[in-house]
């Protein structure tokens, strides 16, 4: 039995981190993959039975996994984005709520068949979205401008709202008596949103005074936060049930939005426990259905569906936005991305068990059902909303802008050379001459620190997808590129050389967690390029051919050139590194550091 069990939780964080992994390399939603690989292992192979390894455990696992997914989701949002975003956000959580609600009941009344009150607890679980879901996607699709801030904002902020209108609802059907109803649906709505802004503020509160005061040392912070989420969730519940979802939201926006402590740290260890939490969630979740469960997904269901994504969600968004500036392209893509996850499946498998316990009929088919919905809605954005959004001029699949940190005036001369290749260009920079004189030169500026915690939300990232830190400073470069990596990937962020460094295979001396990917080449330090240019050395940008190729080339600017970036035919722009072989061919474009009379003589060559 023991060894059963133990072979049970492997297999539920093995399946989950690999199903992840194979939606990376294709670049589908993971969700799929994971209620795939979990109905695989529950019901067709009989390998996990999470009743039976976790017991009575289950259901309080998945509640307190959840809450801490929407203490992470919390985290990432700030209030400065509310200034264009606000207007449209409230109607989204009111009225899209409501709307979707009601649309959903009447749906699930009509078309399934439900019974009213089962319909009416039915549309007010689906009212949530999926932030487990969307998160992964706006990183794919990177929309442009604010349309993803809202459906962000929108994701995380409706879930515990969602999940108390399924608790009011659900104890409204167990009075029976509308004029009873009211009453303790106003009560409990008061008593959620005061026990759990109290309990949220004193979490929150207590977590600045003791890492204000330095009493938590480093290594022990990302646990006792993790404690102090599962302490206000439990809180929280036992004030008022079913408050702790929104409890812990609050609290995670809470420390989002202060000034007094740095929670990089924090968020960093929360999204990468968040990766395991949904993938065990939603292997276990899945693992639970049975194949008669298939039974209850008709026409009429899928008719359901359909009216769902096609119908609901573009109605509630145009509801919403009436009025607003919002172009008609924005209210299309926000129209387009509401996917169900973790939270309605959580919801949805905790209400169908108190339904069945108090005898409600059809308490079976919410379960199903629901999970019909993730993976209908899931399937349908995930394959579909990087399209329209590229349709729609709202994101690019694979950005090819530089972010440059430094605008001295060899890095204007790069800057300048990639800009007239087409690629968008900005230069971020501390020094305001420097930064005058760039603008002077036709390149988009900044002025800022590249290592501010704000400076992600201050400067715009559309269309850029690298970064290159170019400045004298060897831990600004480092620094700068770290902070970008969670927006760019590692892949995508590079700095110069250091001074005076060793190869870069000492980690004793360089550890590679604490730097960027090394640009063009071991020699190529900020002193050599100052000192290149100094001597006259120039930015040259040439086309390979058939008849000039890259050998040609070679011979031509001898040992003294460096070749920095290529263009593919197909316009990626790829950066030469340390690390990187070069593999350049006809029809490339090479940019290249060369010397004045070896730059007349590629120009004449290349101009033949």
């Amino acid at each position: 039995m023991t060894e059963h069990l133990i072979i049970g939780l492997a297999g539920i964080i093995a399946l989950g981190i690999f199903a992840q992994w194979i939606a990376w390399r294709l670049k589908f939603p993971s969700i799929l993959f994971l209620l795939i690989f979990g109905f695989i292992a529950g019901p067709v192979t009989g390998f996990l039975k999470p009743d039976v390894i976790f017991g009575d455990l289950l259901m309080p696992i998945v509640s307190i996994s959840v809450a801490m997914i929407l203490f992470e989701g919390g985290l990432t949002l700030r209030f400065f984005e509310l200034k264009e975003i606000g207007t449209v956000l409230r109607n989204m959580i009111t009225i899209g709520a409501l709307v979707t609600w009601l649309m959903i009941a009447a749906l699930a009344y009509y078309l399934l068949n439900f019974h009213l009150a089962l319909s009416i607890l039915f549309g007010a679980i689906l009212v949530v979205t999926g932030p487990t879901v969307i998160g992964p996607m706006l990183r794919h699709i990177r929309p442009l401008g604010r349309v993803g801030s809202i459906v962000k904002w929108e994701g995380i902020i409706v879930d515990p709202f969602g999940a108390l209108l399924a608790v009011l609802v659900f104890e409204a059907a167990l009075v029976g008596k509308l004029a009873d109803a009211g009453q303790l649906i106003a009560l409990s709505l008061i008593k959620t949103l005061a026990f759990g802004i109290v309990a949220a503020g004193l979490g929150a509160w207590l977590l600045i005074f003791f890492f204000k005061r330095h009493w938590v040392p480093d290594f022990l912070q990302e646990e006792v936060t993790l404690m102090a989420v599962v302490v206000v969730f439990v809180l929280a519940n036992l004030l008022q049930e079913e408050s702790g979802l929104f409890a812990v939201t609050v609290m995670g926006i809470t420390l989002a939005n202060q000034k007094q402590i740095n929670i990089k740290q924090i968020l960093e260890f929360k999204e990468n426990l968040r990766v395991l939490i949904v993938s065990s969630l939603f292997i276990l979740l899945a693992a639970r259905l049975q194949l008669d469960d298939l039974h209850y997904i008709n026409s009429n269901s899928l008719i359901f569906l359909a009216a769902l994504i096609f119908l609901v969600r573009p109605i509630a968004v145009a509801l919403s936005t009436l009025g607003s500036d919002l172009s008609w392209k924005e209210r299309i893509f926000v129209a387009w991305m509401a996917p169900r996850g973790i939270v309605a499946a959580a919801i949805s498998a905790v209400f169908a068990l108190r339904l069945f316990e108090q005898g409600f009929s059809q308490s079976e088919y919410l379960v199903p059902l629901t999970f019909m919905v993730i993976i209908g809605t899931v399937g349908f954005y995930g394959l579909t909303a990087a399209p329209v959004a590229r349709r729609l001029g709202l994101s690019e699949s694979n950005p090819q802008g530089i972010l440059i940190v430094g605008s001295h005036a060899w890095a204007r001369c790069i800057a300048k050379a990639i800009q007239a290749e087409g690629f968008n260009v900005l230069l971020v920079d501390t020094n305001r001459n420097n930064e005058f004189l760039a603008r002077m030169e036709g390149l988009k500026t900044h002025h800022g620190s590249v290592m501010s915690e704000r400076i992600h939300h201050e400067i715009t990232l559309d269309g850029l997808g690298k970064l290159l830190a170019l400045t004298s400073n060897d831990e600004a470069n480092s620094l700068g590129a770290l902070n970008f990596a969670e927006y760019f990937s590692r892949k995508e962020v590079y700095q110069l050389v250091p001074e005076n460094s060793k190869r870069e295979e000492d980690d004793e001396f360089s550890p590679k967690h604490l730097h960027a990917r090394f640009l063009f080449s071991e020699e190529a330090n900020f002193d050599y390029f100052t000192r290149r240019f100094a001597a006259g050395a120039v930015i040259k940008t040439c086309k390979l051919s058939k008849t000039f190729n890259f050998h040609a080339f070679a011979e031509l600017y001898g040992n003294t050139a460096m070749v920095l970036f290529f263009i593919t035919e197909s316009g990626r722009l790829t950066v030469q590194t340390t690390d990187s072989e070069m593999m350049i061919e006809p029809g490339f474009t090479l940019i290249a550091l060369v010397d004045p009379a070896e730059e007349e003589m590629i120009g004449s060559f290349a101009s033949k």
